[in-house]
């Protein structure tokens, strides 16, 4: 059996490139998602001026952490292709990193051939929403790089794990899952990982919110926890409405993932996060 790997001490500081975060409390990564096809906000971007114009109200209100995506991961979303993702997203990012230099980029993909072009061009950290199954490189790669790295729990591939996903105990299986995770992260060389129950990823509803409710659970691996709950299925669902509803709905459950010790929320309305952060932190 696998011993658990004591990670960083999370009222410490996460490096990133030289840049730091101290995450003794908590901060807001926002998303920018440069696809046509994202299921809430994919294609509203329409030109670079619009984008940076966003970005520059998402670091007004106080987000710490972009987080940018080149490709779908939504339920039942097909991969594009890493020449294509690359297309959309090195002329973005290398634009971002030049006009906003000080603020920390984060790569959502699951390609380590996308992770290495994008650190060329200033990432600061990967997102991988399938902590390296779906690339084998993937941790040896973000090891060699000296990048922080999100581990994400699904079960399945952005194709098909919403088809009947199943667990004995979805709690303890995720536990597990991180258990070993950090274990393989930390032998592949990565330094700092954070880790993210990929809700909405391989989850039935019922399993969203078991996980919400114990997600404390989570802390005892000692590492960073993320949460990306924005405008999902999870929240429209319980409240009957869509994406564009789903806000107050987010605001919610974003406030119940900091009080069961969340460091990181990843969210598409970075004022409305930065307010729960806040209002939290009055409490503390």
């Amino acid at each position: 059996m696998s011993k658990q790997v004591t990670q960083i001490n999370t009222n410490k500081t996460l490096t990133f490139n030289g840049k730091m975060l101290t995450i003794s409390k908590p901060s807001v990564m926002s998303i920018v998602n440069l696809t046509p096809d994202s299921f809430y906000d994919g294609g509203k971007h329409g030109s670079y001026k619009k984008l940076l114009k966003r970005i520059e109200k998402d670091i007004d209100y106080g987000c710490s952490i972009l987080d940018l995506g080149a490709e779908s991961t939504r339920p039942g979303s097909e991969p594009v292709g890493v020449e294509e993702e690359l297309k959309r997203l090195l002329p973005a990012l290398k634009l971002i990193r030049n006009t906003f230099p000080e603020i920390i980029i984060s790569i959502d993909t699951y390609r380590s051939e996308t992770a290495l072009a994008a650190a060329e061009q200033g990432a600061d950290m990967i997102n991988d929403v399938s902590s390296g199954a779906m690339d084998k490189n993937m941790l040896k790669t973000v090891a060699e790089l000296k990048l922080p790295y999100i581990a994400m729990h699904m079960k399945g591939t952005p194709k098909t794990m919403q088809a009947k996903p199943t667990y004995k105990n979805v709690v303890k299986e995720v536990n597990d899952y991180f258990t070993s995770k950090l274990v393989e992260c930390k032998a592949a060389g990565i330094k700092t990982t954070i880790i993210d129950p990929g809700f909405g990823f391989g989850k039935t509803l019922e399993h969203n919110y078991e996980l919400l409710s114990n997600l404390d659970g989570l802390k005892k691996h000692k590492a960073p926890i993320l949460v990306g709950m924005s405008r999902k299925g999870m929240i429209q669902k319980v409240l009957n409405c869509d994406a564009e509803d789903a806000l107050n709905g987010t605001s919610v459950v974003n406030t119940i993932a900091l009080l069961k010790g969340a460091s990181i929320l990843r969210v598409h309305d970075v004022k409305e996060a930065m307010e729960v952060v806040k209002i939290v932190d009055q409490t503390h």
